[in-house]
């Protein structure tokens, strides 16, 4: 077996993270660290998930070389505790951004702070298995893509090569926004309504951008749900508009070797995936312009975090890809 210390265990996607591991068949549960809840018993904070581990600050010194790590703080706090373990001979998945974006250089821009080690920035591998498996299961540093671009990328990348203009229009449930309360995801903000939040400053954007290889327009909704993530996807196709028929195929052949990505025939719901690690992706071509239609659907605390990341881990490992996660 390997231990999994669990590094920001506190907050949504920190606590699905702790049950995976610590439900799964091959991974030991190491640490289970927090800050402000140290001492408290994770299953105190997250009954759901019945983990009597207690929460403890991080000691380094109790992780040994050949461990596993998972590091869920926030953005522009986690680069700096990555590093730490790194050094110290563990190999991480950071389920923040601090490790998504390739250029050191859009850190300022889009998260504020300056990078603090753009040498393993540049080792660190995009933590989408779809596209990177081999690549993730000898990475030191993997970054667990955001819920967003998950659900997108999965969308769009059977036609990477073939589109243009690409639009997304994303909506998320409420615990996209972690557990940090803000009047705007308040329960008196959100339910009732749908908005769109963000614009055009949105920081999944340049990720999402990165990994298309073309710059997108990327628009983000909340809506009044607590768990699931739609992206509806539009673009323009190369040359003629693919047939319907030939699009889902090749979609499906894209993900023959995909466990989790399933391709559907028609625009799937959040329910469909909701506590799940599966993705839903439904490619079609609208009639009257021949664009390019994509959806994909996800759960925002499994695939587009938790559960991509013992996806991750499980590659790292060596270990079946859907270990754990079924």
């Amino acid at each position: 077996m390997s231990t999994v210390h669990v590094v920001g265990a506190a907050g949504f996607s920190g606590a699905q993270l702790a049950a995976l591991v610590d439900a799964h068949p091959y991974f030991s549960l190491g640490q289970v660290t927090a800050r402000a809840d140290a001492g408290r018993r994770l299953v105190d904070i997250a009954p759901e998930y019945r983990v009597d581990a207690v929460l403890q600050p991080l000691d380094l010194d109790s992780v040994a070389p050949g461990d596993f790590a998972a590091v869920c703080y926030p953005h522009a706090e986690a680069a700096a505790t990555v590093s730490e373990l790194v050094d110290r001979g563990a190999r991480v998945v950071d389920v923040s951004a601090d490790h998504r974006l390739r250029d050191a250089a859009l850190y300022p821009e889009w998260y504020g702070f300056v990078h603090p080690r753009p040498d393993l920035l540049a080792e660190a591998v995009y933590g989408l298995p779809e596209i990177n498996r081999d690549a993730i299961a000898g990475a030191r540093v993997v970054a667990n893509p955001g819920c967003y671009p998950t659900a997108s990328l999965l969308a769009l990348l059977p036609m990477a090569d073939a589109i243009t203009d690409v639009v997304i229009d994303a909506k998320s449930g409420v615990s996209g926004a972690g557990k940090t309360p803000t009047p705007d995801v308040h329960y008196s903000s959100v339910a009732d309504s749908v908005r769109a939040y963000k614009v055009t400053t949105h920081r999944h954007q340049p990720e999402i951008a990165q990994e298309i290889g073309a710059p997108v327009t990327f628009t983000p909704h909340l809506v009044p749900v607590d768990r699931g993530l739609l992206a509806s996807c539009y673009a323009w196709v190369d040359g003629d508009a693919p047939h319907p028929d030939d699009l889902r195929q090749s979609y499906s052949d894209f993900y023959v070797d995909a466990p989790f990505v399933e391709v559907v025939d028609q625009p799937p719901g959040m329910r469909a995936v909701q506590r799940t690690n599966y993705a839903q992706v439904c490619p079609m071509v609208d009639r009257v312009t021949g664009r390019l239609i994509a959806f994909g659907v996800i759960d925002n605390l499994m695939k587009g975090a938790a559960g991509q990341a013992v996806q991750n881990l499980n590659l790292m490992a060596g270990r079946p890809e859907d270990e754990g996660l079924l």
